[in-house]
């Protein structure tokens, strides 16, 4: 009799030493439960430290009771995406795990491919122009964020309210705007899901035909056929590698060769009129392009380059120094574009009929045309907007820590969102009647006991999976952007290969070199010229270091995945999706990354 293959149950993973009592920084419905045990040990769950690679704080849980809302509603209510319901989560230890929810009866799929076809095939059909209001669309939540204000509370409201019959002060327009804080969050998300769900549906469409009409096709091979993509999320780094000339011309260009951090250098450029041009520079590029955070977007602790210049003051110094070299810093998008051209007309003489042959060249034109958008659309919300949105959540704060609830701005996002809105409700009577709040004496204390309880969970290593270990995982975004399929499941339970790690065949090419695992942004740094990048998941605003190595190697990650798409543009080989690679390879090991087959070999 076979058996079945399973991670640990989520019921049975136990609390870390330190960390009791973690449930209570959670809204109920995102904990595993008893009374939903039965479904819940059904089901498979796994990490999402992709978008979630560190234990979250109850603020930053916002960012995933956003987006998964949204991607269940445009998958299944909006666009009925035919074999994907949403994707579930839970919270556990603070992690984020999640959950496919196929659709299995052939009936319904057979009706939701209907509503499908016209529904997206409305948008396919003007994807160029709609895409291009979905970008205004997104500016316009940006500047609404901004324009948002949470006044200070006086001790008497200005004698124009009521010369002007106003009608309402300052505790009215801290609700309002909290209000308008939280519904931008939420809307902004649903916005985002708009085009991505329907982007990932017309790839995978293509995806399928190509595996249908060539069985050996390798899905390295199909992506290629749509590469040599221009996107927002390129033009951050490509205005590094204008500032780095710029500082070559000015003759500035050792003032970011001496360590230090990014005040410190910044300070420097101040001190003379080059320095000063420079940062004229600067300032032209930062909005919005240096909206650029550490991570992706989705918690507050990853700053925006503009916020703290620190990450690419030493990525600008690299490019300082490859310029002297004489290296050129652009990718060879002619050498790639000549490459996918390749690919596909040798695939296109494949194709029996004229009539397959004409298929093809309209899936592969849907696909171009909508490709880029799945990768474009990151820069507009994880990075512009989760940037400035967390920033706005610290002015917000700024209130609690002048009426003695936080210590630190930074306290905030220790409360969930519902919470922070009881606090405010809280600070706002107490300051109308002239009362004592209960804030003061409440929130410090306790926001003391949830810094000790994250500070645990942190240093906590999360299983890559929970539950059994399905037949089929039918949604295409989970096999394309996480790149979980039941053969890499079984691969991450089955024993140790010796040497051997096996992922995703992510971008092609053979490369030997050193090890550096990177389990943090702060470790980027320590990354040279020749190695092997080693980690977990690699995030957008990584990109300019990616020019310093010679192969990558992730956990976790789908052909689709940021990761793979960034390896691909700048010809690095890379095996993703390996589960272990960051727990199996030490910095320093010698390493064989073969990206053609999808195999990581430590060479000693």
């Amino acid at each position: 009799m076979k058996s079945t293959l399973r991670f640990p149950s989520p019921f049975e993973v136990g609390t870390p030493p330190g960390a009791e009592g973690w449930e209570q920084l959670y809204p109920y419905y995102l904990l595993f439960s008893d009374d939903r045990r039965q479904e819940e040990e059904r089901r498979l769950w796994f990490f999402n430290g992709m978008h979630f690679p560190e234990a979250m704080t109850p603020f930053d849980i916002i960012t995933a009771e956003a987006g998964y809302l949204a991607i269940g509603e445009m998958s299944s209510r909006m666009f009925c995406i035919p074999p994907a319901m949403g994707i579930d989560f839970r919270v556990l230890n603070g992690y984020v795990y999640i959950s496919p929810t196929p659709v299995t009866d052939p009936a319904q799929i057979e009706q939701r491919a209907v509503w499908f076809q016209e529904r997206a095939g409305y948008y396919y059909a003007n994807w160029r122009a709609f895409y291009e209001e979905w970008k205004q669309r997104l500016s316009a939540e940006v500047e609404r964020l901004v324009a948002i204000r949470f006044p200070e509370l006086p001790a008497v409201e200005p004698a124009d309210y009521v010369f002007q019959r106003r009608g309402y002060g300052a505790s009215m327009d801290n609700l309002a705007a909290y209000h308008d804080l939280i519904d931008s969050i939420f809307r902004v998300w649903q916005v985002h899901m708009e085009i991505v769900m329907i982007g990932f549906a017309a790839y995978f469409t293509f995806y399928d035909f190509c595996k249908k009409a060539f069985p050996e096709i390798s899905d390295q091979q199909v992506t290629r056929m749509v590469g040599a993509i221009d996107v927002s999320m390129f033009r951050p780094n490509d205005e590094l590698k204008r500032l780095a000339r710029r500082a070559l011309e000015l003759g500035i260009a050792d003032l970011f060769l001496a360590n230090g951090s990014g005040a410190a250098v910044f300070a420097r450029l101040r001190e003379n009129e080059a320095g000063r041009a420079w940062l004229r520079e600067w300032e032209t590029s930062a909005d919005p392009w240096f909206y650029m955070n550490t991570g992706d977007g989705f918690q507050h602790h990853h700053r925006a380059w503009i916020d703290d210049p620190t990450p690419v003051v030493s990525v600008l110094a690299d490019y300082i120094q490859r310029l002297r070299r004489g290296e050129n810093l652009e990718r060879d998008t002619a050498a790639l574009r000549e490459e996918r051209d390749r690919i596909t007309q040798g695939y296109r003489e494949l194709l029996a009929t004229e009539e397959e042959r004409q298929a093809f060249d309209q899936i592969l034109a849907l696909t171009r045309e909508v490709y880029y958008s799945i990768e474009d659309h990151k820069f507009y919300v994880e990075h512009w907007y989760q940037s400035r949105f967390w920033n706005k959540v610290r002015e917000l704060s700024r209130l609690f820590v002048a009426g003695g609830f936080f210590r630190d701005v930074e306290d905030i996002f220790l409360l969930h969102y519902t919470e922070v809105e009881r606090a405010l409700m809280d600070l706002l009577l107490s300051w109308s009647i002239g009362t004592t709040p209960r804030g003061p004496a409440y929130w410090p204390d306790e926001i003391a006991r949830r810094q000790r309880i994250m500070d645990r969970l942190r240093a906590w290593s999360p299983p890559p999976a929970l539950g059994v270990v399905p037949e089929v995982i039918g949604d295409p975004a989970i096999i394309m952007l996480w790149g979980i399929t039941p053969e890499r499941l079984r691969a991450w339970l089955s024993p140790e290969e010796g040497n051997v790690l096996r992922g995703f065949a992510a971008a092609p090419g053979v490369a030997e070199g050193p090890a550096r695992v990177v389990l943090s942004i702060e470790e980027l740094q320590e990354v040279r010229d020749g190695e092997i990048l080693v980690c977990s998941v690699t995030e957008p605003s990584w990109a300019p270091v990616l020019a310093r190595v010679r192969g990558m190697v992730s956990d976790i990650g789908g052909v689709m995945s940021h990761a793979a798409i960034v390896a691909r543009e700048y010809r690095i080989p890379a095996v993703l999706g390996t589960g272990v690679a960051t727990k199996r390879i030490r910095t320093g090991q010698y390493l064989r990354v073969d990206g053609e087959n999808g195999v990581v070999t430590i060479l000693d």
